[in-house]
Order: C-alpha cells, then structure tokens, then sequence
C-alpha cells in the first residue's frame, strides 16, 4: 500500500467537490480517473501529491514514498531552457545522464535543448513538463491530461511506455484507448464521491452498466415502498403508538435519500441548413512557410457526408490546412472553391466570439431568445439545459466556468450558426467522456461534411471514414477508414519494404563480394571497436567536467556525431555480414 485516503472532504467556494471520499493506492496500480467536467479530478490529483489540502480526512503513507507529478498547467521560471529546467530539478542521486534527458525530450518532439521555454508554444511547455516528470524517480506518478499536445505517433510512445512503467500511475485523462491499454483500475468521481472499479476501461463500462442497473431496480423499490407509505401517512394516522413513530422514521428516512440519477443526455439537435450538390473542392492547394513547404498540390473534392480525420506530427500544418478550407488563411499557390450554400461552422481550439464577462444566458440570447430544432421550439433557457448548463449556471459570468464547460458553450454557439460543414480543431480537448460519447453520436447523425484534426484515436475510429494523413515534405497521403485501419496498413507498408529489402539481400548473396566489399567487411569491426573505445572516452571526460557547462557542450555534441556513425557502421557491418554469409552458402 502506497497511500490511503479516508474520509475526504473538499469544498470549492460554495460547491462541495468529495464528501466522506475513500481512496486506497497500491504500489502496482495504474488508475484512471475519470467525472464530468468540474467534478474534481485535477483536485484529487493535487491532494494526492499534496499540493491542495483536504478540509478533513486522513491521509496515511506506507512509509517515504516519492511522488512526481505532472500539473495540467506546468510552471516555469524565466530563462530556463528545456535542457536546463529538467536538469536543474534533477538530483545527483536520480542517476539521469545528459543523453537520457535529450533522448527522452527528442521521443516528445523537443529538439533544440537550449531554447529558451518561454519561446515555446504552450502545448510544447507540457511536452517539456512531461520528460521530467518521467525522468524523476519515483514510487508513484500523477499524470494530468498527459496526452493532450501530443500527435499520435507520440501518445503510442508514451503508452508503451507507461505500461511497462514500474512504479504505481494515477492519471487523468479522457483518452479511451489510454484507459483500455494502460490502466488496471478505473475510479470516477461521482456526486462528491469515488467509486473503484478494479478493471480497465470495457471491463469498468461493464461493471458499471450492472451496477446501475442494481440501484435502479433498488431505487424503484424504494419509491413504490414511498409511495405505499405516503398513503398511510395521508390517511390521517396518529402517530402515538410506537409502532407508529417508528413506521413514521423510516418513512423520513427513507424520503431523503436522494433517487439514483441516471445521466442526462448532451442532446445536440441537429438545426444544420441544407448542403447543396457543390460542396468544397481543394485544387492543387499548396502553402509555404518561408522555406518551409506545409502543404504540396493538394485536391480533394468533399462529398456531402464525408468524415474526414485529418492527422501528423506537431506543426505539421494540420491547423493551417483546415484555416486554408475555412478560408481564413489563403494558399501560397492553388485554389479553395466553395458551393453557395456551403455554411461553415469552426469549432477552433481557442475559443473565439464569447464575451467572457457576460453571463451564459445572455450569450445564447444574443442569438435569439427561442430556438426552433428538429424536436420542436426552445427558449434560451431550454437549450441550456439540454446542454446540461442547469438553471444556476446559466446565470454564472463566463469566465466562471471550467475549461471544458467554455469549450461546450462555444460548440453550442458554433452549432447554432446552423452549420452544413462542421470543422473541428481537437475537439476532444477539455471535453469529459460522457460529453464526447455525445458529441460522436451527434456526429454520427449530422447531415453535413465533417472535417476534424485530433490525436483522439478512440475518436477518429468512432467518427471518420478516411484519414489524411501528413507525411514528409508537405505530401498529405489519403487513407480509407478510421485511425486504426490507417495504422494497420502503415505497419503493412513497413513490412513490405523490409521483406522488399530481404529480397534485395537474397538477390545479392548470389555473386561474390567486390573486393572493395572485401576489404570494407575486413575492417570495419575495428573502425566499429575503435568508436566504441572514442565514445566511453567522452563520457568519462564528460563525467570530469559535469560542471564545465560548455565543454560538456561541446563534449555533448561531438558524442552525438560519434553515434550517428557508430550506427552507421553497425548497420552496414550487418548488411556485410549477411552478404558474405549468403555468398558463403553459395559456395
């Protein structure tokens, strides 16, 4: 046992956020924690790393344990670079060389050590936060929202290695295959309370769907129960004798127990206009950022329902792709051409046209004060709610609310623009997983075209129908299916070009070596031994000077040189030792 929790409670101004909560964490756990926006999962986080401080409760430890934990909004001080940020929070006794600091910073797409991180973009600072908090040694890491600014090819890195992570993991996060893939016990945060489910993320959906069904049945005899006795109490009964007294308590007692709530859903009605035959078509679209080519003769014509997941690296240029369709950006070369009845509704990852000094209400009602839908007409209020905003909040400031609640308000002011064409720039940030569970089966019904950028593979399986995916030197290459299927076929087209080079080998090993192969495979095991020898040189030099700031540089840099040639060597040693084996068997 790592850490008991027992009997926590935490209040936030006027709002209650646990109550009597109980928590136990062992040394081989991997917890997901999920709840609705605002239901305190970066709270309990913060307690449990000892940031924030319970009003009441215990918290007990199993003895000294170590804690690292990644804070949803990292700080840093001014000047710090990415380099030396982590390696000023590193100790001597963590044992962390140089070169895992930057191999680590390098899997997270950092790679100028030394720039300043006030430089950096906000999604690059967490990238930054994150090496260290996977550097630091210890019993048990927090993790919150790790995923988000990090593209795919980076989430299946830190998946892989997280489930391979020693120590016990409390993460929160809303990224559904990280749940399935990585965790071993669920606790959702639920009325002010934690429920534990010893499961990953399907067997928890399992579990939960038989327990609420158990406290429905329960709960229904609890009302007809209520009910029977509501009469007997209307019948005028004295409540002198005991039995009466006591029948009356339980009847009280009985009648303030709150009745189980089933989830209210996100009901987003479909109030799109009509699309017309003449849709959106890119041709040839290019787009240029100084000597950087983002995009190269790009043409797609949109569909009526296509469902388009848009995916790449970091600052790849996925957001000016779907800026160019939008048309806030214009292409260097190429041309965006548009239907007439083409309406497009841009839900961008900045909010944009709120007033946040304004309450709810009064923003809906800036656009009208009723609503017709497919289910009929609502107020202001009425559509609020059916975006669960309940009564009090409507009239909360805007810059009151959760980022998650913001990021709902602005899709609702996106959608009431009555769309045919919905662009969504990570639209699974901030949102919990009862919202985006919503949200994908709104889109599921939507009329329109659906274009989104995310790195939610659970999401991109759900919606879309093709991928396009951005590959080297601005090329956008299109793939049928979800993020899975385009996954499946990559890993595909990677074992083709290996067995293609299998073959290659097999071909050659059929003539003899040239003498320049000869004299080549004769030494490079000592040109190979001879790096080797160079390299654990610089690193006891760098041990030497591990104060020398710029000769550990300078030492750094030539060390790096040295293993980009050391694993050329290797590579071409192997390829050599194959060949003459192969000629060996010829002959």
């Amino acid at each position: 046992m790592l850490i008991t929790i027992k009997n926590l409670n935490k209040r936030h101004a006027d709002r209650q956020i646990l109550k009597e909560a109980q928590l136990i964490i062992n040394d081989q756990d991997k917890i997901g924690i999920i709840g609705k926006n605002g239901a305190g999962k970066s709270t309990l986080l913060k307690i449990i790393a000892g940031i924030e401080q319970m009003d009441s409760g215990d918290y007990i430890t199993g003895g000294n344990i170590k804690i690292s934990y990644l804070k949803q909004m990292p700080d840093f001080l001014e000047g710090q670079t990415c380099f030396s940020y982590i390696s000023s929070q590193l100790k001597e006794k963590d044992k962390v060389n140089d070169y895992e600091i930057k191999a680590i910073l390098s899997k997270l797409g950092i790679y100028d050590y030394d720039q300043q991180i006030s430089q950096l973009s906000g999604g690059q600072k967490k990238r930054v936060a994150l090496a260290l908090a996977l550097l630091l040694p210890s019993d048990l890491l927090l993790l919150d929202e790790p995923t988000n600014h990090l593209d795919q090819d980076m989430i299946l890195w830190l998946e892989k290695y997280l489930i391979k992570y020693p120590g016990a993991i409390a993460m929160v996060t809303h990224d559904r295959y990280f749940l399935e893939r990585v965790c071993n016990k669920m606790v959702e945060i639920d009325r002010c309370d934690l429920f534990c489910y010893q499961a990953n993320y399907s067997a928890y959906l399992e579990q939960k769907e038989l327990t609420q069904a158990q406290m429905i049945a329960s709960d229904h005899k609890r009302q007809q129960f209520l009910k029977k006795e509501l009469e007997w109490v209307r019948a005028g009964v004295q409540a002198r004798s005991t039995k009466s007294k006591s029948r009356l308590e339980r009847f009280e007692k009985l009648s303030q127990i709150a009745s189980v709530s089933q989830d209210k859903e996100f009901d987003l009605s479909s109030i799109a206009s009509r699309l017309g035959s003449k849709t959106i078509e890119l041709k040839e679209v290019t787009y240029q950022l100084g000597d950087r080519t983002l995009i190269q003769h790009f043409s797609y014509l949109f569909l009526r329902h296509d469902r388009v997941g848009i995916i790449g690296a970091n600052g790849i240029g996925k957001s000016t792709l779907l800026n160019i369709i939008a048309q806030i950006k214009q292409p260097t070369a190429g041309e965006v051409i548009l239907g007439d009845t083409v309406n497009i509704g841009y839900f961008s990852q900045e909010i944009q046209g709120i007033d946040e000094n304004k309450r709810v209400i009064d923003i809906i009602r800036d656009y009208a004060e009723h609503f017709q839908t497919s289910e009929g007409q609502l107020s202001a209020t009425q559509l609020l709610e059916q975006f669960l905003f309940e009564k009090e909040k409507q009239y909360t400031v805007v810059n009151r609310l959760s980022g998650g609640e913001k990021r709902r308000l602005f899709l609702l002011t996106v959608l009431l623009k009555q769309p045919n064409v919905l662009i969504l720039d990570e639209p699974t940030n901030d949102f919990d997983i009862p919202t985006l569970n919503v949200l994908e089966d709104f889109l599921d019904q939507f009329s329109g075209i659906v274009i989104t950028v995310s790195h939610d593979r659970y999401f991109l399986d759900r919606v879309v129908d093709q991928i396009f995916a951005f590959e080297e030197n601005g090329v956008i290459q299109r793939y049928m299916g979800g993020f899975s299927d385009y996954l499946e076929k990559k890993t595909t087209q990677k074992e083709t070009v290996k067995e293609a080079k299998k073959k290659v080998i097999k071909k050659v090993s059929t003539v003899k070596m040239t003498y320049q192969e000869k004299k080549e495979f004769e030494s490079i095991e000592s040109e190979i031994s001879h790096l080797e020898t160079q390299l654990a040189e610089i690193e006891k030099e760098m041990n030497t000077f591990h104060d020398d700031y710029t000769k550990i540089m300078d030492l750094t840099k030539k060390q790096e040189q040295l293993e980009t040639t050391l694993k050329k060597k290797l590579e071409r040693w192997e390829y050599l030792s194959e060949l003459n084996e192969k000629v060996m068997q010829a002959h």
